[in-house]
């Protein structure tokens, strides 16, 4: 795969996070609070000025009521619509500073539907454990094996996915990913954003 330079991606999460957390009307202190991300690494992020890990990405996307996919995708309101495509040379690729595993995300990021579709190409060896508690909203994901082995642990139960397999989720509590193979894993992950089960508090 052919990676998206740091400093860009890294500017993409950093406009982001900072339109989605000003949509959400939280101020710093109060996205640090509701995320358990520290006001410092968040200020960091917001000024694009680290690579922050899947894990602290996860954290964000669940204190801002969205999918990990949101985060790298384009700023809609400054993209003129065109066609409903996403050109291969214009998918963003983002690869997780801790454990290598890179992510790309395939949708077109100007098209007004709930559905995302991301590819996912995990290391061999590694695992990755995200926490998924407190979003207002529910979100459904897919994921279908392209090659490889990848174990998704949800709810205290191990499914273990090969090469055509396809597994359905509702992504909540805590989601352990691991590749326990010595070979990388290549894997398509589907959301849907079901906004009607927002929460009322």
């Amino acid at each position: 795969m052919m990676m998206d330079a740091p400093e860009d991606i890294n500017q993409r999460i950093s406009s982001q996070v900072r339109r989605l957390r000003a949509a959400a009307g939280l101020s710093l202190d109060a996205l640090a609070t509701k995320t358990g991300v520290s006001r410092s690494m968040l200020s960091l992020i917001e000024r694009a000025e680290c690579s922050p890990t899947a894990v602290i990405l996860e954290r964000l996307a669940v204190g801002l009521n969205v999918t990990l996919a949101t985060l790298f995708e384009v700023d809609t309101q400054s993209e003129v619509a065109s066609e409903p495509i996403q050109r291969r040379a214009c998918q963003s690729e983002w690869r997780d500073p801790e454990t290598g595993y890179v992510r790309r995300n395939l949708s077109p990021s100007n098209v007004p539907q709930p559905l995302q579709l991301v590819e996912i190409e995990f290391p061999a060896k590694a695992r990755v454990v995200f926490e998924s508690h407190g979003r207002d909203v529910a979100i459904y994901q897919q994921f279908f094996m392209l090659e490889g082995t990848i174990e998704i642990t949800y709810e205290n139960q191990c499914h273990r996915l090969k090469a055509g397999d396809c597994l359905a989720l509702k992504i909540e509590g805590v989601n352990i990913f691991e590749n326990p193979t010595r070979k990388p894993a290549r894997y398509l992950v589907a959301s849907v954003t079901e906004v009607s089960s927002r929460r009322k508090t």
